[in-house]
């Protein structure tokens, strides 16, 4: 049976959907590579994008879909769960990025950072640890949920960041964050521009920074190690990985 191309819905049906969260898979491998949410057709814009764009200007979910029509297929898309609000669909959306590791999506799921899949034992170790003072140091924490399960520790907090320059060089210590709970904690000797040339390996993101660091001190650790992020700093359903501790 022959399958009709849908690029966007009926007006009268739209217009009942509400909020929806939707997945977008790759027909040959039925692999999932993107999770989203929106109202109308937001669906279906990824798909017009990749046809749109050309190479150089795609990222990594465009390139995807450049790849599967270009092979003569059509993106697959499942619409989850419709006839949201739009605070439910945020928290759907994070659920699902959680369930679909390797998505091509360039943020975490909303409030992921504390509130995204974890085993029983770190929700233990998240309601049960001491909480950590902050009135020491100008402190920067940086979730590294996704990233640190990739790579060392030190390499997933320092590389690469949508950041404030200025504000960042203020910061007396770096922590390093994983679902509320301080795991590492370095010192930054330079913040500079996320490129190659300033960190040779790592593939140039634009408009973002790193930094060129060390480990802090025993006496630094044991001030933050295994303690938890206050309450203050831990806003419900936010997905900015970065967090200062003055100003």
């Amino acid at each position: 049976m022959q399958h009709l191309t849908i690029d966007s819905f009926p007006p009268g049906v739209a217009a009942k959907l509400n909020y929806y969260v939707y997945r977008l898979f790759d027909p040959r491998s039925g692999e999932t590579f993107y999770i989203g949410k929106g109202t109308g057709n937001r669906v279906f814009a990824h798909m017009r994008a990749g046809r749109d764009l050309d190479d150089d200007e795609a990222g990594n979910k465009l390139q995807k879909i450049r790849e599967i029509q270009l092979a003569g297929f059509e993106v697959g898309h499942v619409i989850h769960r419709h006839g949201m609000d739009e605070a439910t669909s945020l928290h759907v959306e994070c659920a699902l990025i959680d369930a679909y590791p390797g998505l091509t999506n360039v943020m975490s799921g909303h409030g992921s950072s504390d509130y995204g899949a974890m085993h029983s034992q770190q929700i233990i170790q998240q309601y049960s640890a001491p909480v950590a003072d902050f009135s020491r140091h100008k402190v920067l924490m940086i979730s590294v949920n996704r990233s640190a399960t990739k790579q060392e520790l030190y390499e997933a907090t320092r590389y690469a960041w949508k950041i404030n320059k200025e504000n960042a060089q203020q910061a007396e210590v770096i922590l390093a964050t994983q679902f509320g709970i301080i795991k590492g904690a370095f010192i930054a000797d330079e913040w500079l521009e996320a490129t190659s040339d300033n960190f040779p390996g790592r593939s140039t993101v634009p408009g973002r920074y790193g930094f060129v660091g060390r480990k802090a001190g025993d006496e630094i650790e044991r001030l933050y190690i295994n303690k938890g992020v206050p309450e203050e700093f831990r806003k419900k359903g936010a997905s900015n990985p970065i967090k200062y501790t003055w100003g």
